[in-house]
This record gives structure tokens, sequence and C-alpha cells, in this order.
């Protein structure tokens, strides 16, 4: 999910829009994305203030329908429309990638979570872990003191002090 649609403002079918995405700069006139509501193309966006306007909602009443909307957009769309800056990776490419300790299989990453201002992995512990007594699940921030490296092709992270926060959890 990158956004979501919040209450209608105005007579003209604008509606609030809650981003989801630390790329604002995909939202355009004329792109259409996937919604829990069908498809919606962008008629126009006001990102200063936060409003946008689709075509075939452009009264208050129509655009009543779509609050509450999530907003989705594809891999291939995501990768066309943000560009990332160097050491950076698309959430969906860190999604499942093992997360090691010098050469120790510590788990596996099932989600990340944003809180406050950080990202956070969840760690689904590798089993072996779990039988020993760890928890079956811990977080791990998503920060340079944790995270030594970040290969998205071999889907593998390097970190340092993971089992710490494991055992800590």
């Amino acid at each position: 999910m990158i956004a979501q649609l919040g209450k209608a403002v105005g007579l003209h079918g604008d509606l609030k829009l809650h981003l989801h995405t630390d790329f604002p700069e995909q939202f355009k006139q004329g792109q259409i994305y996937q919604s829990d509501r069908g498809p919606l193309e962008i008629a126009e966006i006001n990102l200063h203030q936060n409003l946008i306007r689709f075509l075939g909602f452009q009264s208050r009443e129509s655009a009543q329908k779509l609050t509450n909307a999530k907003l989705f957009a594809t891999m291939e769309q995501t990768r066309q429309d943000c560009e990332l800056k160097e050491g950076e990776h698309f959430w969906f490419e860190v999604v499942g990638s093992r997360l090691f300790e010098d050469d120790e299989l510590i788990g596996v990453v099932t989600e990340i979570l944003r809180i406050t201002h950080i990202d956070y992995l969840q760690i689904q512990t590798d089993s072996r872990l779990v039988q020993l007594g760890m928890p079956a699940s811990f977080l791990i921030p998503y920060i340079p003191r944790y995270i030594i490296q970040t290969d998205t092709a071999q889907k593998r992270i390097l970190a340092k002090d993971a089992k710490e926060i494991l055992e800590a959890s």
C-alpha cells in the first residue's frame, strides 16, 4: 500500500491523501493505481496540501465513496516511477531476505514496520534458534548500527548485534 484516501474536502471531489511511501513524486496526473475499490486514475494532485482527485469521482458525493480506500502500485510501476539513491532498497526487495550475523542464519525478514521515523525489520527466527529457547520473532532497526550490508539480489542481509537483540526480546 502506498497511500490511503481520507475524507472528501470541498465540492469538487478532492480527497485527503495519506501517504505511505517515501516517493510522493510518483503521484502524477493521469497515473493509474489499483485500489481496494478498483483502478483509479488521477485527475488532479496537490502534494503540498495532500489532496487528490480521480476521474469519475469529481463531486463530493462520488468522492465520499472512496474514503478509506487503499492505493497500491505494482512492483514494475514502483521501479519505473521511483528513483532510489545509492544504498536504498524497495521494501518488497528486502522482505524474504535471510538475516545473518557473521555466518550464522538468524532468521528471515517477514515484514517491514515503520515506527515513527525508523524502519524495523520483523524477523522470523530460524527454527534452530527457536528450539534453543529463543523468541519465534523479533524486530531489528534497519539502521547502520545494526545493518552492515543488504544484498537484494542474493536476498541476504548481514547484521551485527542481531543475536543480542533476539536474546533480549
